[in-house]
């Protein structure tokens, strides 16, 4: 991230003002962020000319591990890192962070191991929190699992992106609302996902899920309505060449191109939104089942790869 700019993880004052009470809660069992709950994975992508991808710098802290990178990814220079949380789930008091930056000209994919279980709570909250930067002429996808919220959990999850006009970024999020255990979907306390993003220090995204079953039924039309999976692909790609036309046709085609793609998706409802200063696009998707919602995803995420690097996603993927 910037020198001028930090994120919720690291500043309380941008925490919502319903996760500034839940922060005074104390855990009976350990600190909020205490050792073992205070999550760190940091990894610095770099490339030269038209090799491959390296792993220049990395430091992590228990509860996230990895096993280093893999080099399977069909786009050339695209190196993959796979990161793994071996404690089974995210628990309250827990703070995890990622920060990943994308040196010029760097090709990059962060995952995770499965998908992100956030189990049931007493008191306090969990935060995910995720920083990206993007150099000119690197392109970085942020693509963890699902994240499946317990009910009674209290959930917060931000990703700030630090863009540079001729990167892209690419990240993916799904919510599945009904855990792990025989119980109603909707049924957590509270989950906020909030994305931002900024370009030479001008924000061009802010965009955030807020819900909070029990002052709001998320089930009303103008949240999610009869839908209980809640999927959002964000596209960042600024334009590098100076040239404002050119860019806002090359958007144009992606965003007709990932249209036409949803189209045959059955079973969700989808949407595609251009983003301020032609900057990108959101594309946010709403169906019965994960399944669904995450087969629609990889559509979108395929058919943005095809458009941006001109190579389509990987078969074993889940999404």
């Amino acid at each position: 991230m910037s020198a001028g700019r930090s994120s919720a993880a690291t500043d309380p004052a941008r925490l919502p003002p319903a996760f500034e009470g839940y922060a005074e809660e104390p855990l009976a069992q350990a600190p909020a962020g205490g050792p073992g709950k205070n999550g760190l994975l940091e990894a610095t992508f770099a490339r030269e000319g038209d090799g491959p991808t390296r792993l220049l710098r990395d430091r992590v802290e228990v509860p996230y591990h990895h096993t280093g990178t893999l080099e399977t990814d069909p786009v050339p220079g695209l190196t993959t890192l796979v990161a793994q949380e071996p404690t089974g789930g995210v628990a309250q008091g827990d703070r995890h962070r990622m920060t990943i930056d994308a040196r010029a000209g760097a090709r990059a994919q962060l995952t995770t191991q499965s998908a992100t279980k956030v189990h049931s709570m007493n008191e306090n909250y969990a935060h995910l929190d995720a920083a990206l930067r993007a150099e000119a002429g690197s392109y970085l996808e942020y693509v963890p699992g699902p994240t499946i919220v317990n009910e009674d959990a209290r959930c917060l999850q931000t990703v700030s992106v630090d863009l540079t006009p001729g990167s892209v970024v690419v990240v993916a999020d799904v919510l599945v609302p009904d855990g792990l255990s025989d119980h109603e979907p909707f049924t957590f306390d509270h989950y906020h996902a909030r994305v931002e993003a900024e370009c030479d220090d001008r924000l061009v995204c802010a965009d955030a899920v807020d819900l909070r079953p029990e002052e709001r039924d998320p089930r009303d039309p103008a949240s999610v309505g009869e839908y209980g999976v809640v999927g959002s692909l964000y596209v960042f790609a600024p334009d590098g060449d100076g040239e404002p036309d050119s860019a806002s046709a090359e958007l144009d085609a992606l965003i007709e191109s990932v249209r036409d793609r949803l189209g045959e998706c059955e079973d969700v409802a989808a949407g595609v939104s251009r983003l301020p200063f032609d900057a990108g696009a959101i594309v946010r998707l709403l169906g019965h089942r994960q399944a669904d919602v995450t087969a629609a995803l990889r559509a979108a995420w395929d058919e943005t790869r095809r458009q941006t690097v001109g190579v389509g996603i990987p078969a074993d993927r889940r999404y």
